[in-house]
């Protein structure tokens, strides 16, 4: 990823709700969320509220959005979230992966569901 391709993402993540915007995508998965379930999820956001960060974040290449019916679906854009943390990690180390580590660790996530999604 280009540096400035890296500042554009890093500057719409540095806002507050399009910082809850992202999370919330991403835990949505591919599959996305409606901007309605989006601006509910928020504590009900305004729907020009809404549509600007959902705007700044799609032209940084976060988010990409699609027409399903009546409805726009937007969703992460996974590739683009892993391109910035790529660029915040290329030179870890220097040679050391030990110290690099913790950060690999953090990153890994297990898509088990936990014993509380089996029973709840």
């Amino acid at each position: 990823m280009e540096e400035q391709r890296a500042l554009a993402g890093f500057a719409a993540l540095s806002q507050e709700t399009r910082l809850r915007i992202v999370r919330l995508l991403v835990k949505a998965g591919p599959e996305g969320m409606a901007a309605g379930a989006i601006g509910e999820a928020l504590g009900g956001a305004s729907t020009s509220r809404l549509s600007f960060h959902l705007t700044h974040l799609e032209h940084a290449g976060l988010i990409r959005s699609r027409r399903e019916g009546r409805f726009i679906i937007y969703s992460a854009v996974f590739a683009t979230l892993a391109g910035l943390i790529a660029f915040l990690m290329r030179d870890c180390c220097d040679g050391h992966p030990e110290i690099c580590a913790p950060v690999a660790a953090a990153l890994s996530c297990s898509c088990e569901p936990s014993k509380d999604a089996l029973h709840g």
